[in-house]
């Protein structure tokens, strides 16, 4: 599991790793261990993370495709998806994948069924469906439309006027962010609201002035249109200060999918990708607080199958930030500090 979804390891090259060796282990054998680890053991601790998220009341969302081979009644070149779910600034970290079939609104409506908070994403807006949340954009997405108008001119032509406006208001607001950065959250809402707020006013004027002046299907003018429909969630996180002024913890999270799935590619069946997302959400999570995720998943391994998996307290004490843990299972770095 760790050659696989830490080191990016495919089951084959593993499998002519383990010949070398002497070992006759085939990948189908490999695999199947993955799935019957994931789906007989490694569950019920992801299912604990999964109901101890939704008691919060911020959390974070992204999604990135996965290529499945075998779906039923689907071609074998179709995306389906890896969602990704977890926890903001606060509390110990909770990094929780779902694989799904498509890209569809109701599969986070289903995944947070029972959670009511804020919820940040980037623009896309299949997150509508969720139901009792309060949407929070990424201003990362929105700072983006400008940087790319940037990047896209030849080398050593002048750099047009209004786009380095746009991406000076938002390179301000990121300066304010830094400032603020080490302050409880209480002090950061009130920060937010004597310097950040002024310049997300000045920031709409702006863009409401360049919209009448700006071609609307050019780079400049995609960039404006997504800040001014996207507004109202780019300056939700000044309602709290807990929120981040963008989606990129999650962009973060779902980045090892994105690197590990250039070397895997692909996963066989629907158990397998299901088996992933478990994986991954237990590999990430123990990596977020300070695990070693090969000691952590061989200690999950030794208690899970002598216990009792309806427990919760006894589940509670194999998570990931559970003081209950092994010395062996922490990072040496976060043990020497």
């Amino acid at each position: 599991m760790t050659q696989k979804y830490l080191e990016g390891m495919p089951l084959y090259r593993q499998e002519k790793q383990f010949s070398r060796m002497g070992l006759v282990l085939s990948r189908q054998t490999i695999a199947n261990w993955m799935i019957q680890g994931a789906d007989r053991w490694l569950y019920p601790v992801y299912h604990r993370m999964h109901q101890l998220l939704l008691k919060l009341d911020i959390i974070l969302a992204d999604e990135t495709t996965l290529q499945v081979l075998r779906e039923p009644g689907r071609a074998a070149t179709t995306n389906s998806y890896l969602w990704l779910y977890r926890t903001g600034i606060e509390g110990p970290p909770i990094v929780l994948y779902d694989y799904k079939e498509t890209r569809a609104g109701n599969n986070p409506k289903e995944f947070l069924s029972g959670f009511k908070g804020y919820l940040q994403v980037d623009g896309y807006s299949g997150y509508h469906k969720v139901e009792n949340v309060i949407l929070v954009g990424c201003m990362a997405h929105a700072r983006r439309g400008f940087t790319d108008v940037l990047k896209s001119l030849p080398a050593n032509s002048p750099k047009p006027e209004t786009a380095t406006e746009g991406l000076q208001f938002c390179n301000k607001l990121y300066a304010i962010e830094r400032e603020l950065r080490e302050l409880d959250p209480k002090e950061r809402y009130e920060k937010r609201l004597e310097e950040s707020k002024p310049v997300l006013d000045a920031f709409l004027s702006w863009l409401q002035f360049q919209e009448q002046r700006v071609a609307p299907k050019s780079g400049l003018g995609k960039a404006i249109t997504y800040c001014l429909n996207q507004w109202d969630k780019l300056v939700a996180f000044l309602a709290d200060g807990r929120l981040e002024i963008d989606n990129n913890r999650s962009e973060r999270s779902i980045k090892p999918v994105v690197i590990g799935r250039k070397a895997w590619l692909f996963a066989n069946t629907p158990k397998g990708a299901k088996a992933s997302a478990i994986i991954y959400s237990i590999v990430e999570t123990a990596k977020a607080n300070g695990l070693n995720p090969y000691y952590y998943l061989r200690y999950l391994f030794e208690q899970l199958p002598n216990m009792d998996l309806t427990d919760e307290n006894a589940l509670d004490r194999l998570l990931p930030w559970s003081t209950t843990l092994p010395v062996s299972c922490i990072v040496f770095n976060k043990l020497s500090k």
